[in-house]
């Protein structure tokens, strides 16, 4: 039995009805829209939960104020301080390991289900092939000319257009940003 028949079996049950429940299930893009803000929405969920944010935004703060510091030193040419700031610079990478120790958190956590979401969107027959055709403006402003040189749509496919990957990450994002603002996470909008 292959990994596909696998998640078909476990996630089908799951996002299946939200396929057949979509308007046009041929073409499955409010079911993505959904999965990609249920995901949006685990991934900052466990950003609130596993992130002392306030400490984060502490250590952010810190790192800020000490590279102005630096560039001003580094402006007057004063040596001495310059070695004061170099001495300085090695307690800043402890806080820069705990800093990053703490983005990696949830990522460790929602790594391996959101791989798992992706893999079987990806060979869902019905996703796999959406394609959604955008008007030049979105088209232009968001990209996509650039996202298309490293994510080549399916053959066959017009030319301003975004597949489900394409589509998944500008919800995804969107939505990541609300959900940041209504959780109340540092550096939300």
């Amino acid at each position: 039995m292959s990994l596909v028949t696998i998640l078909n079996q476990i996630l089908d049950p799951v996002f299946g009805p939200l396929i057949q429940m979509d308007p046009n299930p041929h073409n499955p893009i409010l079911a993505v829209f959904v999965i990609a803000t249920i995901v949006g929405f685990v991934i900052t969920l466990a950003n609130k939960l596993l992130v002392d944010q306030d400490r984060l935004h502490y250590l952010q703060q810190e790192m800020k104020d000490f590279q102005q510091e630096v560039m001003k030193v580094q402006k007057s040419g004063d040596q001495q301080k310059m070695l004061e700031m170099q001495k300085k610079q090695m307690e800043m990478m402890g806080q820069q390991k705990e800093m990053m120790i703490m983005s990696m958190k949830p990522a460790m956590v929602t790594m391996i289900p959101i791989l798992i979401i992706f893999y079987w969107m990806a060979y869902n027959p019905l996703i796999g092939h959406m394609v959604i055709n955008l008007p030049s403006v979105p088209y232009y402003v968001l990209l996509v000319p650039i996202f298309h040189m490293f994510y080549h749509p399916n053959v066959g496919t017009p030319l301003m257009s975004i597949g489900w990957l394409g589509w998944y990450i500008l919800v995804s994002f969107a939505m990541s940003l609300v959900f940041r603002k209504y959780l109340g996470l540092k550096g939300a909008m």
